[in-house]
């Protein structure tokens, strides 16, 4: 039994993107309406083919939808539902994708004070972007998280995540801001460290005479993987998120200080009890399938 016959998705981009598609491969029968604020993306979006109907207002898009999903900077989330208030149907579960979640929350509830809001995060993307990167197989051995408010109807909550299971997720419901701590943990201080890195290292490109770029086949090859990321995204993320990041930067400081000491003051007995240990936390993230254990991260040379 499909949960939603009717989706409608706000934001065309990768995450949108590969919703559609999953759905389309995941549950053919379901009614796909795409709506973007890009009118190049909605053109490509048609071209693409992974919706029915795209539409040119968000407003339209939601008309007779049971489901929308919101696939927009989490900073933009308030001001789009705000402009499909007055169409949204009264049954319809209002959800989306962001990597913030008390943030999103307080939003949507301003803008859709009696809406069925169920807030979600599948912890999956790229560092591509546009309704080009999208793929159908995005979500699948992957997390979702699911916040809903303590309201919030235990059927909708259901339905929710059935969805994701069916588009091959994994499910976890979780609190707001426990989300947000964890999340500022595991994606966003990395993302913070990775463009710090990089932008670092384009900074000294004149005094190492454009070497860093050349011998980048190392370490900071991988971070500017991540550094890739869409801008408008990671900056809304970061201050949406501001409380959590800023009290993970300050404990990774901390952190970082204690290693200078041991460098500075050649105590190999405790790089190396780190370096184990991180190694360690590798294992296990291979082990849980949330990343292949191939030489190189599986790159082809």
């Amino acid at each position: 039994m499909l949960p939603f016959a009717r989706l409608t998705i706000i934001g065309l981009g990768l995450i949108g993107s590969s919703v559609a598609r999953a759905v389309r491969a995941k549950m053919p029968s379901v009614r796909i309406t795409g709506h973007d604020s890009d009118p190049s993306v909605r053109e490509r979006a048609v071209a693409l083919g992974f919706c029915d109907d795209v539409t040119d207002t968000a407003g339209a898009s939601v008309m007779d939808a049971d489901l929308v999903v919101l696939c927009v900077p989490v900073g933009a989330m308030g001001a789009v539902a705000a402009e499909f208030a007055a169409d949204l149907p009264a049954d319809a579960i209002v959800s989306d994708v962001g990597s913030c979640k008390q943030s999103v929350a307080e939003a949507l509830g301003a803008a859709l004070p009696n809406a069925i809001i169920i807030p979600a995060h599948p912890v999956a993307g790229t560092e591509k972007s546009g309704p080009e990167a999208g793929f159908a197989t995005l979500f699948k051995g992957r997390w979702c998280i699911l916040t809903p408010p303590e309201n919030a109807p235990e059927a909708a909550v259901e339905r929710l995540r059935i969805f994701w299971q069916q588009l091959g997720a994994d499910v976890e419901i979780m609190d707001a801001r426990h989300h947000d701590m964890v999340l500022a943990v595991t994606s966003h201080l990395p993302h913070l460290i990775a463009y710090t890195i990089v932008g670092t290292a384009d900074d000294l490109e004149g005094v190492t005479q454009s070497e860093v770029i050349k011998y980048s086949a190392g370490g900071f090859r991988d971070f500017t993987r991540i550094a890739a990321s869409d801008p408008v995204m990671w900056r809304d993320v970061f201050l949406s998120n501001k409380d959590a990041v800023l009290e993970m930067l300050q404990r990774f400081s901390e952190d970082l200080s204690a290693l200078q000491r041991a460098i500075r003051y050649d105590k190999g007995d405790e790089l190396e009890a780190l370096f184990a240990r991180t190694r360690n936390i590798r294992r296990s993230i291979v082990e849980q399938g949330q990343d292949d254990d191939v030489p190189d991260f599986g790159r082809k040379h």
